[in-house]
């Protein structure tokens, strides 16, 4: 809820979800570095800036800049990777974040495929730190003179790559399945966040099978996902 103290316009959530109230704590954390700043917060409540201004990722990817949304993607998402001087809040193993798909594994096929290839990444992860969790384009909003911030955070600890591959399932259909668009965003974004592009490409398939996994639970469509993890396997088995 958009609110103003002092006349200074703020931004009021009430979290009602665990993991709501959960991320809260990771935004108090972060202290305004790379994500919006909590200026006050008790018990479910967090009293936050109002990021509002003009600029949109997602209209920048709509409209021909889907290459600079991407990069600023990366550069947000490098300050939020960035160690601290304070230890974070208790975090959630990345591997929890995939059960949905461990149990969808077995209806065979894509989701198979990506809990074998999600098990490869868990059990060797590389350059471990705190994630945003569900970074993508309408989680990072506009905030002026203090450039994109990064909102709604899920705590969770495990690989960098992990929280780029959501970036290539948005920010609609219509650009996520645009030919060509997955190999050169591959290029786009492993270039500005120096990740292996091929590592890239696993945790792609890995994500959207998870996130196909939680569409169906929630009696959604996973065509979507499910298109990009397809576009990233025939990716990987060039």
């Amino acid at each position: 809820m958009p609110v103003r103290r002092d006349g200074e316009a703020m931004m009021l959530k009430l979290s009602h979800a665990e993991e709501e109230r959960f991320g809260g704590l990771l935004l108090v954390w972060w202290d305004g570095d790379g994500a919006v700043r909590v200026i006050d917060h008790d018990g479910d409540a967090l009293l936050m800036e109002r990021a509002e201004g003009p600029r949109s990722l997602a209209g920048m990817a709509r409209s021909g800049a889907d290459d600079t949304a991407s990069r600023i993607l990366c550069e947000v998402a490098a300050r939020l990777h960035a160690p601290r001087a304070t230890p974070p809040p208790e975090l959630i193993p990345l591997e929890r974040r995939f059960r949905s798909l461990i149990v969808a594994a077995g209806q065979g096929g894509h989701f198979a495929d990506a809990a074998a290839l999600a098990r490869i990444l868990l059990d060797d992860p590389r350059d471990v730190r705190v994630l945003h969790g569900d970074l993508h384009h309408g989680n990072v909003l506009d905030a002026g003179p203090r450039g994109f911030l990064a909102i709604d955070p899920k705590r969770l600890h495990g690989e960098r790559g992990f929280d780029f591959a959501n970036l290539f399932c948005n920010p609609d259909a219509g650009v996520a399945l645009a030919p060509g668009r997955l190999a050169r965003q591959l290029r786009v974004v492993s270039e500005a966040a120096n990740l292996e592009p091929r590592r890239l490409l696993q945790w792609i398939v890995a994500y959207a099978g998870l996130s196909a996994a939680w569409h169906v639970e929630d009696g959604g469509d996973p065509a979507l996902t499910l298109a990009v993890g397809a576009l990233a396997q025939a990716e990987l088995d060039r």
